[in-house]
């Protein structure tokens, strides 16, 4: 950046993108609205620029290096990397988290990308700023979503084919999605053969794909991140879920504390405290959905039948056995928080996991055990 023109400490120029790729209107996604201010914060530009890489590389390749704030949505990431290739200082905005651009009486794009614009010459903190990953680690992660698209597939076609059987007075035989086409071929009854025969050809096309992309991701995970094999070392946690977990955080290092993983992912309880109420809220559902659903079913796993015996699972179980109202529900929100923790510790650490590192219950020598 270059040396600052005034005494505001910022350039000459300080450029504002709010781009609105999130917004169903077609109309927004393919426009962007453009705010420019001087050094005296007063408007010396207003306009739109098309969201294409070939405008918007055009309209600032000239410009000299500025601070440039963009609305964190759908175009949000090329455009930011775009402008940081350009040599500007790119701010992207969590705007839910700024009242006075979403929860403002007279809102337009026009009026919206002013107030950021002044935000962003004020104080970008108080744009809760964002990082966006890498390109690479954004296609990387385009496989994951591909396979849960596939999977959420599949399972609508499996739903629909025992509904329709259910309605007719029958009922498929339980069993895996796997092998579901081959274990309820001949249990169809004859009138719905026509309707569901095609289903059940989508359901085996679609686990060969799933199928594909499993294999994929286990050797994205061993070649490019073999970071993951560390976090792979705890019980309930696959390929999947430490690909995405490497994939979302990027770079351990961004947080001081291994605790702040819970708040990030969303994991964590809302406040409203004010004088003596301080009520129990949910959480907050803040963050990346996927990575914090991966979680929660690693957690089910875990404080399920087939977890083995780990800190972790005797931590949940007696959170569980509280028996206050959800207390189940509870335990898996709270064994998710600590395992996201736990993986960012190992992660750090490269460290081999001990599943039992207080094992109060075990005996402590083989005398002990053997009765007498």
């Amino acid at each position: 950046m270059r040396r600052p023109t005034s005494v505001t400490g910022y350039p000459r120029r300080i450029p504002k993108n709010k781009f609105t790729g999130s917004r169903p209107n077609t109309e927004v996604d393919k426009w962007s609205r453009l705010c420019v201010l001087d050094e005296d914060g007063e408007v010396c530009e207003e306009g739109r620029i098309a969201t294409t890489v070939d405008a918007i590389r055009k309209r600032f390749s000239t410009e000299a290096p500025c601070r440039i704030v963009i609305e964190v949505g759908t175009h949000s990431p090329w455009v930011q990397r775009l402008l940081q290739e350009l040599g500007h200082e790119v701010i992207t905005a969590h705007t839910q988290s700024v009242r006075l651009i979403y929860g403002g009486t007279n809102k337009n794009d026009r009026l919206d990308a002013e107030r950021l614009a002044r935000l962003g010459r004020l104080d970008p903190k108080l744009l809760h700023p964002i990082q966006h990953r890498e390109g690479s680690a954004q296609a990387d992660r385009a496989v994951i979503r591909s396979r849960y698209v596939l999977v959420g597939c599949r399972t609508k076609l499996i739903n629909h084919a025992r509904g329709m059987v259910k309605s007719m007075g029958g009922r498929l035989p339980t069993c895996t999605a796997d092998c579901f086409p081959k274990r309820v071929r001949e249990a169809l009854p004859k009138e719905l053969k026509p309707a569901l025969r095609p289903v059940l050809e989508t359901i085996t096309a679609l686990t060969t794909k799933i199928r594909g992309f499993d294999r994929l991701i286990d050797k994205l995970g061993s070649e490019r991140y073999p970071e993951t094999g560390v976090l792979r070392q705890v019980s309930g946690v696959g390929p999947v879920t430490s690909l995405s977990f490497v994939l979302t955080i990027e770079d351990p290092a961004r947080f001081r504390r291994s605790r702040a993983l819970g708040s990030y992912l969303g994991l964590s309880p809302r406040r409203s405290q004010s004088g003596d109420e301080d009520p129990e809220l949910r959480i907050t559902k803040a963050g990346d959905d996927d990575l914090r659903r991966l979680l929660v079913g690693s957690a089910q796993y875990i404080l399920g039948p087939f977890g083995p015996d780990t800190d972790l699972r005797r931590w949940g179980l007696a959170l569980a056995a509280r028996g206050r109202k959800n207390a189940k529900k509870r335990a898996v929100v709270a064994v998710a928080r600590k395992l996201a923790v736990l993986l960012h510790r190992l992660w750090v650490t490269a460290e081999v996991y001990e599943p039992l590192r207080h094992p109060a219950d075990k005996p402590d020598s083989i005398a002990q055990a053997v009765p007498a």
